[in-house]
Order: C-alpha cells, then sequence, then structure tokens
C-alpha cells in the first residue's frame, strides 16, 4: 500500500525542521509531501499535492490553522487534520474540536507523541479504505436493503418504458416518493473497470460505489435514487430548481475527489440536463452517457456536465436508438479509423439483411438526417459538410454501388468530424479569451475568484479550470497572480505610490500578503524592487 501523503505547515522554521527531521516518516506509513510557512501557502500547496494528513499550526500570517481547515473540508473532504497550539489557546481548541480536527496537539511538539498521533491516523486511514473494500459486505447490504422490484422500475425508468400515466401508480405500489418538479441523472463509472472475466467483481465494485454515493451525498434540498445501470451507477436526482444544477456538479466532484481516499477507485460522472418530471429521466440520462464520451477529449476522474459542452441542444441528434448514439459519439469523438467501422457496421446490417430498396432508401435517409443534425448542433454549415447547393435532397439511387455509398458516407462524416473538432477548439479559445478580458477588467477587485468567473461566463468551475489550464498552460490562481504582479512591477517602476496604495490596486486586501506573493514571485521585496529600478 502507497504512503500516505502529509502537509506541515508552521511559520516557525526551526519547528518545520525539527518535525520532518525526527519523525521517521517511511516507518509510520507516511511521505512528507511539501511544508508551507503560513496558511494561504498551505491552502495553495494542498491543493496541488492532495495530502491525507494536514498538520498546521494554529496561528499563523496571512490564514490561522482554523481558517486552512475550513477552506479545506471541500477539496480534501477526507484529508485528517491536526492542529498544533501553545496552552494560551484554549478558545482555539475548542473550535477546532467542533470543526472536527482529528487530533489538538500542545505545544512543545515532542516527537514520540506526533509519532503516535499519526500512527493513530494511519489505522483510521486504513480501516476506511478496507472498510469500503468489503465487496462481501456491501453484498449482503443490497440483498437486505434494496428489493428488485425497485431496481427494475427504476431502471425501466431510465430506459423510457414506462409511460406518463404509469409513474406514480407504480411508485405508489412500490413505496417509492418520486415527486413532480425537476429532475436530472447522472451516470458514474468506475475507470478502467470492464475487464474479461471479472463480471461477479464488476458488480461488487458498482455496489460499493453506490453504497459510498447514498451515504456520503449531502447536496442540502437535493434528494437522491442511486441505482446500478448496466454498467455504471445511475444517480436520479430531485433538485429545487434548475439553478441547482451547478451545486450538484460540484458535490459529484467532491464525491470523486473522496472516492480516492474511501474506495481507492477512481470514478467519472457524466451529468445530463435538467428535465421537467421523473417521467422525462430517460432523455437525461442518455446526455449523461453522452457527456461521458467527453472523457477522451478533457479527461476523467470528474464530473463532466453535458450543458458545459454542448450548450444548445435544440437541435441536437435524439439519441434513443443506439446506432444513432453510436454514430454520434463516432463522429464527434472517435478517430478516423473508428468513424469508417462505425460507417461499415452501418452498411453491413444492409447486407446482412437484404433490405428493400425503398426500405434501404429510408435507412440511408435516417443517417443522412444524423448527419445534418449532427452539423447543425455543433455550429458546422451544413454545405461545408455535403457540399455546395446541397439542398437536403439525396438518394440511394445517386450512387452506383452500395461501396460507392459506403465511400460517399464515409469521407461526409469524416469532413463533419474535423469541422467539429475545429468548432470545438474555436468555441474553447473563444471561452479562454472571455475569462482573460474579465480577469483584465476586475483583477484590482479582492472579491475576484474562479467562482464569480464562472458565473458571468455561465460554466461550472470544474470544467471550467480544466479548460483554462488546458488552453493557457496555467491555472486560474497562478494567471491571476502572473497578471496582478505584472501591473505591481509596472506600478513601482513608474509611480511613486505608497506599497499599501499599489496593493490594492492590484487586489491585494493585506499589504503584507502582497509583499509575500510579490517576493515569493520577484524573490526581493516591493522596496528593493523598487529601489533597483531607480538605479
Amino acid at each position: 500500500m502507497e504512503p500516505y501523503r502529509v502537509l506541515l505547515a508552521d511559520d516557525e522554521e526551526e519547528i518545520r525542521v525539527g518535525i520532518s527531521q525526527k519523525i521517521d516518516w517511511s516507518a509510520l506509513g507516511f511521505v512528507l509531501v511539501g511544508e508551507a510557512e503560513n496558511g494561504a501557502e498551505a491552502l495553495e500547496l494542498a491543493e496541488q499535492l492532495k495530502p491525507d494528513v494536514v498538520l498546521t499550526d494554529i496561528k499563523m500570517p496571512f490564514m490561522d490553522g482554523l481558517e486552512l481547515c475550513r477552506r479545506l473540508k471541500q477539496p480534501l473532504p477526507a484529508a485528517k487534520m491536526v492542529v498544533f497550539s501553545g496552552f494560551d489557546d484554549f478558545e482555539y481548541a475548542r473550535q477546532a474540536v467542533s470543526m472536527g480536527v482529528s487530533e489538538y496537539i500542545m505545544k512543545p511538539i515532542n516527537a514520540p507523541e506526533l509519532a503516535a498521533v499519526l500512527e493513530k491516523l494511519r489505522h483510521q486511514l486504513d480501516e476506511q479504505r478496507l472498510e469500503r473494500r468489503d465487496m462481501e459486505a456491501l453484498r449482503r447490504r443490497y440483498e437486505e436493503s434494496l428489493p428488485v422490484l425497485r431496481e427494475l422500475f427504476y431502471t425501466r425508468l431510465l430506459d423510457g418504458q414506462v409511460s406518463q400515466d404509469q409513474i406514480q401508480d407504480r411508485a405508489v405500489r412500490y413505496e417509492i416518493e418520486l415527486p413532480q418538479g425537476t429532475w436530472t441523472a447522472a451516470l458514474v463509472q468506475v475507470d478502467g473497470m470492464s475487464e474479461a472475466g471479472k463480471v461477479e467483481r464488476d458488480e461488487l465494485l458498482l455496489l460499493s460505489v453506490r453504497a459510498f454515493l447514498q451515504e456520503h451525498f449531502t447536496l442540502p434540498g437535493c434528494s437522491v435514487r442511486a441505482i446500478l445501470y448496466n454498467d455504471a451507477v445511475a444517480l436520479l436526482a430531485c433538485l429545487e430548481g434548475k439553478e441547482q444544477i451547478y451545486p450538484l456538479i460540484e458535490e459529484m466532484e467532491r464525491l470523486c475527489a473522496l472516492s480516492h481516499s474511501y474506495l481507492g477507485m477512481s470514478l467519472t460522472v457524466g451529468i445530463g440536463l435538467p428535465c421537467q418530471g421523473p417521467g422525462e429521466l430517460h432523455a437525461s440520462v442518455e446526455e449523461a452517457r453522452s457527456a461521458l464520451d467527453y472523457r477522451v477529449l478533457i479527461g476523467g476522474d470528474r464530473a463532466i456536465y453535458i450543458g458545459d459542452l454542448e450548450p444548445d441542444r435544440s437541435l441536437r441528434l435524439s439519441l434513443e436508438e443506439e446506432d444513432q448514439r453510436t454514430l454520434a459519439a463516432a463522429v464527434k469523438l472517435g478517430s478516423e479509423s473508428q468513424v469508417e467501422e462505425m460507417v461499415r457496421g452501418l452498411l453491413d446490417r444492409v447486407r446482412e439483411r437484404r433490405l428493400s430498396l425503398s426500405q434501404c432508401h429510408l435507412y440511408f435517409l435516417e443517417i443522412v438526417t444524423c448527419l445534418i443534425k449532427l452539423a447543425r448542433s455543433g455550429g458546422a454549415e451544413v454545405e461545408d459538410v455535403f457540399g455546395p447547393g446541397f439542398t437536403g435532397v439525396v438518394s440511394i439511387t445517386d450512387f452506383s454501388s452500395l461501396e460507392e455509398l459506403g465511400r460517399w458516407l464515409n469521407s461526409r462524416c469524416l469532413r463533419l468530424r474535423e469541422l467539429l473538432g475545429r468548432q470545438r477548439t474555436d468555441s474553447a479559445w473563444k471561452t479562454v479569451e472571455r475569462a482573460k478580458d474579465f480577469i483584465a477588467r476586475n483583477f484590482d477587485s479582492g472579491d475576484l475568484n474562479v467562482e464569480t468567473l464562472c458565473d458571468y461566463l455561465h460554466l461550472s468551475p470544474a470544467y471550467f479550470s480544466t479548460l483554462f489550464k488546458r488552453e493557457t498552460g496555467m491555472s486560474f490562481t497562478a494567471y491571476v497572480t502572473e497578471l496582478r504582479m505584472e501591473r505591481a512591477a509596472e506600478m513601482l517602476r513608474e509611480t511613486d505610490e505608497k506599497t499599501y496604495l499599489i496593493a490594492e490596486k492590484t487586489g491585494y486586501v493585506d499589504p503584507n500578503y502582497f509583499s509575500y506573493v510579490f517576493k515569493r514571485h520577484f524573490g526581493v521585496t516591493p522596496s528593493k524592487f523598487r529601489a533597483g529600478q531607480s538605479r
């Protein structure tokens, strides 16, 4: 088992050196991955290093230990927090205990005492993981708590096989509360789960994921049902309103992060658009499945919302038929060989079934219509796909053979694939440029953060962070810091304004923290930087 990761935060270098050198980390099952001299630096490091344990002093500059622990609850929900404090900090200690801090150690810190605390935490972390992975216990829990009829009902509901007038009658019969209102569906997949010959193991993994989601989903005002659905776990979420979709995305991001510690698994979540009533959940779950297809472009181990990727759904292809869904996925996200294989498969059906000419013509028109809808929903011009003057009127009799028709279809699919890929690239670039413009106009505000920017862009923070990093090579925080530092350096060179005024004009409420960031960025304090420029 890999050692657990530890982050140490204390503004006294002597204490940090003492702890790092006197503790036999590997013997205790840990590795010290980072050290910070203040709370703000610790928060930044924690977001990068993802520690399992955070050792922090209570009193530190820029951000104290309790605020650090509070800020880390969302991104690191499973991390254990250990707080150091002096004898005169009883009120801090009381607050730490009320916040769920794992351990509280009085200064001066004794190495054997700290080692004992770490050993205790290691046992807790081990037990959590082993408990969640006890597949037989989860099998028994499933058999005892979930009747088969409920599972079958939810599955048929997602497949669109329960008529509107039957939904409430069936819900009452199975003692299920299924209110009208805003709903959405999410699909949770275990990355890399499917392996030949391991069907039983896969089912147990899904059971563990299902129990984990039911136990740890905590979004206020949102109720969920979790069921096994094909090769995934489906979440049926009843929302307070459509605006609650983004808090739901953030909650699923938190659960993806938590699953590493509790299950030792990597989860990817696809989330469909909100819909009106449980009778429309079959459409939302299809959109969730489409969102999962985008893993190949933006990566997994996270929540992916279809509304971030395909915001214009009015002309989007209906994916109720499996062959249409597969064709759409191949054209939008597949390689050239996958597109060619898909077209061959469609035409093989014609050969195998020996369809009449009229039936072949209808089948061919369905494929063309599918491509037209894909082009329009992706923002591509139909004439760019099918050629100048294309009116949609095309007949199977225009081709001399099925092979010629296949070559035509294949070339149109590949052309559409190229255009959609170009549209996605252009759209991503335009989004990032809008973000840069917003940052440039608001970098002097102390309230500038990724949530404010995403409200402006109408995107979820998780998707925007991935997009911004991919397009710029920098995180949002690093980009804003770079811009603020450039502006601060310019003002120090060209004006005589006081440092605290420059700090305010570059978005820093605390002048001391501004000086700290400036020195870390340029290697000198603002005053020395100004003095050096004047020589």
